[in-house]
């Protein structure tokens, strides 16, 4: 009897998914058809916010030591109306956002369908938005916003991991702002996700669990940072990862900014990451943009990566700066903040990692072979991701890297495919290998310089 209640359980679980992919995928294609101002008023409008996601409590956040649990619930899961066998614990954290202050986090996890598990898989999302309300706990707790629906698509790249057991924990890992591109409070959000995790006993995760960490694109982006500060922030969280899988790596910033400069679909990003990251340290960068740059600016407060894709074809950064500040390295207070985002300039990890990159952007509209970047998947530039993992590789990190010949989004399924057995065997105790030797020669990962 228990074997067949398993069984179906296996079954419901597989059957929601392909429901939901049946779902998204129009939905998705509606999105993308929709002209640019309609995409982005839509990113606007918002549900009322849901009142657990606030911290209202009487003593300070800064008070309570990075990773203390605020308040929790558990709620039932389901999608495209279809009821999983599924329950989610939602925890309110205390962390630390870009400018090392204490705010409330949120993360919600899968509790594994064993009933308790030594096995923890931290998967960071690629909601990638603007908008607080699009962030992944928001959607498991019933929220439409268009923006928030990835989370329900990384749920079924999750299933391998659910159907063995595991638990996963799934953060909004941009914080309560949404700040968008700052790699450090993403990372941080990510650790203290996992030392709330391990202090409520309803998630089903053994005090003794091992922890893995995986992410694609913005994922990515939580993935490397949390794996880079864990030593010094979370040691305590950094002696129970056994490894972490990326895929769609952002390395250098600055690098990133040349590269998609008049890109079809992704020129877009530009002005999204300016708005991020000038929210995340509290900078006005409104002084040295152009006209039509301050209205895509004030335009994108709010919006999310859907709303932005395709949305400002061959769009350039000297369209959307003052004449004067046509070379980003102009504007001293833009070259300190991207510099900070840089983890080819950060120590390295401690843990096993495995990277996978695409080399073929062109098919995502971005022209390849600039000098001094060279080819990329259309987004992220695969000689930044060389140098950081031979960096890594000469600090003694078991690296597994891996190129593959399609653009950002094609990669996914090959990443994917290669990223789910590595950490599965980094958890069953298979030492890591690495193929340092063979990576090809990458582009220099200096901080940028003010000209």
């Amino acid at each position: 009897m228990l074997e067949t209640a398993h069984h179906r359980r296996r079954r419901w679980i597989l059957t929601a998914v392909v429901a939901m992919l049946a779902t998204l995928v129009p939905a998705g294609q509606l999105a993308q058809a929709a002209p640019p101002a309609d995409r982005l008023a839509a990113a606007s409008v918002a549900a009322t916010p849901d009142p657990f996601f606030t911290y209202t409590g009487a003593k300070p956040l800064a008070d309570h030591a990075p990773g203390a649990v605020l308040k929790k619930r558990t709620i039932s899961y389901s999608i495209a109306g279809i009821e999983l066998p599924l329950s989610v614990v939602q925890i309110v954290f205390r962390t630390t956002n870009q400018r090392g202050q204490a705010v409330a986090g949120v993360t919600s996890v899968f509790k594994p369908l064993t009933g308790t598990t030594t096995k923890v898989m931290s998967y960071q999302s690629f909601y990638d938005s603007l908008n607080p309300e699009d962030g992944p706990s928001r959607a498991l707790a019933g929220g439409m916003n268009p923006g928030a629906m990835a989370a329900h698509f990384e749920t079924a790249l999750m299933v391998p991991f659910l159907l063995q057991g595991y638990a996963i924990v799934l953060s909004d890992t941009q914080g309560p702002t949404a700040d968008f591109a700052a790699g450090p409070e993403y990372g941080m959000v990510t650790l203290d996700s996992l030392r709330a995790t391990l202090k409520v006993p309803a998630t089903g995760v053994a005090p003794s669990a091992k922890i893995g960490l995986v992410g694609y694109s913005g994922g990515a982006i939580a993935t490397n940072w949390a794996s880079v500060l864990a030593p010094a922030y979370a040691p305590d969280i950094n002696k129970r990862l056994v490894g972490a899988a990326e895929g769609g790596v952002l390395v250098r910033p600055a690098t990133n900014l040349t590269y998609v400069d008049g890109s079809i679909v992704w020129a877009g990003i530009v002005p999204m990451a300016v708005v991020g990251v000038a929210r995340s340290f509290n900078v006005d960068l409104r002084p040295y943009l152009s006209t039509y740059g301050v209205s895509v600016y004030n335009k994108m407060q709010k919006a999310s990566i859907i709303q932005v894709l395709g949305a400002y074809p061959g769009l350039t950064w000297k369209k959307l700066v003052k004449p004067q500040y046509t070379d980003p390295s102009s504007i001293p207070i833009f070259v300190k903040l991207v510099n900070q985002l840089n983890l080819g300039t950060r120590p390295n990890p401690t843990i096993p990692m495995f990277m996978g990159q695409g080399v073929v952007g062109e098919l995502e509209g971005t022209i390849g072979g600039k000098p001094g970047v060279g080819p990329g998947d259309g987004v992220m530039v695969a000689g930044d991701v060389r140098t950081l993992a031979k960096k890594y590789c000469s600090g003694g990190v078991q690296v597994t890297h891996r190129e593959y010949p399609l653009s950002h989004f094609l990669s996914v399924p090959l990443w994917l495919a290669e990223a789910v057995p590595w950490l599965m065997a980094r958890f069953a105790g298979t030492p890591a290998t690495n193929n340092c030797s063979s990576i090809k020669a990458g582009n220099p990962l200096p901080a940028l310089k003010t000209s």
